[in-house]
């Protein structure tokens, strides 16, 4: 039996493949992990909330941003692009491409079934490195319910909201937004 050698990259390759890149891919301590695409109920769910809290925070000090901004950890050396941000106050960068934020106050993640386990896991707990960050919202795209992780004063996180029936609510409360179940799984498939 032979090892297989894994190619390990710095963060200026990864970065410099990125950005000339056709697809989406992760970095996390000098290995690159290519990021799949998306079904239906994900990104229907991931539209809804876009359209909720992207309107709700016009003309805010906050914005949202999509899965395609890119965010990155200094402290761990993760680069990810989660489903849905929000930003507030002036959002800090890593370089003058303005492609790669430092400073998130709120991430949200649609759980697939690739990836819920490491969402609600290990990546998590990488991004409670980010200081800015205080709030996490993970909603699931195979059934209904979701949860909003806060980060208390002294720098323990718990679960502030959550929601697991259709007729439920859950509330960011960094930007004091409630949202009806109904609205982020209108339009899915086989969820309502």
């Amino acid at each position: 039996m032979t090892a297989v050698a894994i190619k390990m990259y710095t963060q200026e390759e990864y970065l410099e493949l990125e950005r000339a890149a056709e697809y989406k891919s992760e970095y996390y301590r000098g290995e690159i992990f290519a990021m799949s695409g998306a079904r239906f109920n994900h990104n229907r769910i991931k539209e809804n909330l876009s359209i909720e809290i992207g309107g709700f925070l016009k003309g805010k000090n906050c914005e949202s941003l999509s899965s395609d901004m890119r965010v990155h950890i200094p402290e761990n050396t993760l680069y990810t692009y989660p489903d849905l941000l929000i930003v507030c106050g002036k959002p800090e960068f890593l370089d003058d491409h303005l492609d790669t934020l430092l400073n998130p106050s709120v991430i949200v993640e649609v759980l697939s079934p690739s990836t819920g386990s490491y969402d609600q896991g290990k990546k998590f707990y990488l991004y409670q490195s980010l200081k800015s960050l205080t709030e996490y919202v993970l909603v699931d795209s195979q059934q209904v319910g979701a949860q909003v992780y806060r980060k208390s004063d002294d720098g323990v996180w718990f679960v502030s909201s959550a929601a697991y029936d259709i007729g439920g609510t859950i509330k960011i409360g960094h930007i004091g937004l409630a949202l009806q179940m109904t609205t982020i799984y209108g339009q899915t498939i086989s969820l309502m």
